[in-house]
């Protein structure tokens, strides 16, 4: 029989347990510095065990559509709404008709109501608009009376100059300025950018020649120049528009978002800092195909919004930057105009083309984000008005939660007592290794909160109690494989690593079935089902890691040990309880008789 050789381990050997079981203590330890590091020591929780606010929108029918609230766009609102708020982090917000117009958003505590108020209410109405003409965000003094429009210019000029803005307003829309910077969106005297990547585009003049063959060919369409009356009444409506407070600028928001593109219009800047005679849309907001909020490192421009266009949006934009490249201040410039509001007020110095481009000026992270947040989630076919705004209490989710942590530790603590009384000293393996899981699973989720928003409910704590079973089934599958392995007349070192391949498998099997029902029922579920499949995931997950990382390097460890390796009655590994067989040994064959006879 030849030897075996040096160094070859059993199947399912594990030469170094000590590092292995160093190694998840070490993480152990790393996830809950980083939890106190992150300034939460507890889960987010869910609307139904810490409360929060409700929003009730009531729809409104659009202008010219009288007949526009239906089944069908208040379901488009809902999701258009729940993609919004899982924007800001929240993944379980509630949001859900009621009635024939009205939309409900519950929204869990430690969200900025006031932030989620504005991404629910917001219809996302964009249009890229021409600028006309700028002012001072204050109501301009009466002028003295002149023949022209151009004397209200100059009898008007020093109430109408800001000292960020040095763009000089216009009394008439096709006059020109003085080259400038208008304020960006945070009141910082900056000059917003729109660059693309791509370089090739059609000229302005091109353009103005299919615009005016298209007029000649239909005259039937509406002439996008004002006439003097109307540049007067343009010029009286910007003078006496008062953008400084917030009931100003909502007003003329309202007003504007209810005008149809193709009218020139009066808006306020979103930030109070100016007010603009814009000319008709360019360029409809259902031509931007996506949106993202980046940090420019490389340029120093900080936070900017990065926006794709359609096919058909990016030509509409290449031919009306080629347009506005070749006027002078503030006449060069192109309004982004949200829900009536001017949110960017970008200079143009050449095309843009190649169906991208990026909005900078002043943005802060926040504000960058909620941009692009809204812009990537589209406009809502709705209006909506936020009648009423309520705190949600947490009073009958606390008393469920409490009976529900009751029935929990009911459940542990007879799992506990079966542990013990029916393995004994493998029941300290097993307490241990549900601690090493608890650790994980609650640190993870405290941070996963922090990160992404997970926030904790009813259904995901029964997720968790759940996985406390799920858990414990794993252990008793690898404890009764070495149980096995003994009653075949094994030693417990060798009964340790013999009975591990064999459990292992058994274990992978049975995780991979758990992991694959709660991974379909996360993507085929809404609302608060989604929080138990997550959390059955990711326990059945960390079962894994638990049982390679902790319970199997320890019980290697274990076997070592006098008290399991000589299998005493307390360590559950009593070879006569277990009803052992004989120890295999090699039996000697009897020596050969020396007479024959007594053969």
């Amino acid at each position: 029989m030849a030897a075996p050789k040096k160094g070859r381990r059993s199947p399912g050997g594990q030469g170094r347990p000590g590092r292995v079981l160093a190694l998840i203590l070490i993480a152990m330890v790393a996830l809950t510095a980083g939890m106190f590091a992150s300034g939460r020591s507890t889960p987010r929780l869910g609307i139904d065990l810490a409360g929060g606010t409700s929003f009730t929108l009531e729809a409104k029918n659009e202008p010219g559509k009288p007949n526009a609230i239906t089944q069908t766009n208040m379901n488009t609102a809902v999701n258009i709404i729940d993609r919004r708020v899982n924007g800001l982090g929240v993944t379980e917000a509630e949001v859900q008709t009621q009635g024939k117009k009205h939309i409900i958003v519950n929204i869990p505590k430690g969200t900025n109501a006031k932030q989620a108020r504005e991404q629910v209410g917001t219809t996302a109405k964009l249009g890229f608009r021409p600028v006309l003409s700028v002012a001072d965000a204050g109501v301009t003094p009466e002028p003295t009376p002149s023949s022209s429009p151009s004397a209200n210019k100059n009898d008007g000029k020093n109430g109408d100059k800001s000292k960020d803005d040095k763009t000089k307003p216009s009394g008439s829309p096709s006059a020109s300025a003085s080259a400038g910077s208008s304020p960006g969106p945070q009141g910082r005297p900056v000059t917003d950018a729109l660059k693309a990547d791509a370089a090739a585009t059609p000229s302005a003049s091109a353009s103005a020649k299919d615009a005016k063959d298209e007029k000649k060919d239909d005259k039937s369409k509406k002439d996008p120049t004002p006439s003097p009356a109307d540049v007067a009444a343009l010029q009286k409506k910007l003078d006496a528009l008062d953008c400084t407070t917030p009931d100003g600028r909502s007003k003329a928001a309202k007003a504007a978002a209810s005008s149809p593109a193709t009218d020139v219009i009066v808006a306020c800047k979103k930030d109070g800092k100016a007010k603009e005679i814009l000319g008709p849309v360019a360029v409809e907001g259902t031509g931007v195909k996506d949106a993202d909020a980046v940090f420019d490192t490389q340029r120093g421009q900080g936070w900017i919004v990065q926006l794709k266009f359609t096919s058909g949006g990016s030509k509409k934009f290449a031919d009306v930057t080629g347009q506005l490249a070749s006027k002078q201040p503030p006449q060069n410039q192109f309004a982004i105009v949200l829900d009536g509001e001017v949110v960017s007020d970008p200079s143009v110095s050449s095309s843009i083309s190649g169906g991208q481009a990026e909005i900078s000026g002043g943005f802060t992270q926040a504000s960058a984000q909620d941009l692009a947040n809204v812009l990537s989630f589209g406009a809502l076919p709705l209006s909506f008005d936020v009648v009423t705004e309520t705190s949600v209490t947490a009073a009958l989710g606390g008393e469920q939660l409490r009976a529900g942590l009751i029935a929990g530790a009911i459940g542990l603590a007879l799992v506990i007592i079966y542990l013990v009384a029916y393995y004994r000293g493998l029941a300290l393996v097993a307490l241990a290794s549900l601690l090493a899981s608890a650790i994980l699973t609650y640190t993870i989720m405290v941070l996963l909160g922090e990160a992404i928003g997970f926030a904790l409910n009813l259904p995901a704590v029964c997720g968790a109690i759940v996985a406390i079973g799920i858990t414990a089934d794993s252990f008793i599958v690898y404890f009764e494989r070495i149980r096995d392995e003994i009653r075949e007349g094994r030693t417990l070192r060798p009964a340790v690593e013999r009975g591990w391949p064999r459990a292992r498998r058994t274990i992978l099997v049975s995780d991979f079935v758990s992991f694959l029902a709660a991974a379909v029922l996360f993507i085929v579920t809404v609302g608060k089902v989604q929080g138990f499949a997550f959390t059955l995931g990711l326990t059945t997950l960390l079962d894994v890691v638990v049982v390679f990382f902790f319970t199997k390097p320890l019980m290697t460890l274990l076997a070592r040990r006098k008290f399991f390796a000589s299998g005493h009655p307390w360590s559950g590994l009593d070879p006569k309880r277990l009803g052992a067989k004989p120890p295999l040994r090699a039996s000697r064959r009897p020596s050969a008789p020396a007479d024959p006879k007594e053969a």
